[in-house]
């Protein structure tokens, strides 16, 4: 399985711009700035690489984890997920931070822990990230 988005700048990188879109159009020609990136922590003007890596890593964790839970007999009512990704300019990106709030009726503190861990290691998408830091905060409602 394959899928695909596509990237348009143009411009230098300072004062140039950008649109990326993706093969099922959810993102469809949305901006993406040096400004966006680098300079406007409220992340509201446009997208950039690292909230796309967060929102690919953050569903990604959550679907693997509901497949563990659904496997142990405890399906979860609720999994929210929420990924940082850090970007330290002149060094790249350092690290996504996993935090999640489950609901999970029946399970014990203990198996539910050993499930999260074990979905933040084989998530595809942490696999993929295997060159940073990835951490995980799990509470268990």
């Amino acid at each position: 399985m394959k899928r695909h988005a596509t990237a348009i700048w143009r411009g230098d990188l300072k004062s140039g711009k950008g649109t990326v879109g993706t093969q099922s159009s959810v993102l469809s020609g949305n901006p993406y700035s040096f400004a966006a990136r680098f300079e406007d922590e409220s992340g509201k003007s446009a997208t950039n690489p690292e909230e796309l890596i967060a929102a690919a890593h953050a569903s990604c964790y959550a679907m693997q984890l509901s497949h563990f839970l659904a496997e142990n007999g405890t399906p979860a009512r609720k999994l929210e997920a929420t990924a940082v990704v850090e970007l330290v300019p002149g060094t790249g990106i350092t690290g996504s931070a996993l935090t999640l709030k489950a609901d999970v009726p029946g399970i014990a503190e203990e198996k539910f822990g050993e499930l999260a861990e074990k979905a933040k290691a084989e998530c595809p998408v942490s696999r993929a990230l295997g060159a940073i830091a990835v951490t995980l905060d799990a509470t268990l409602n």
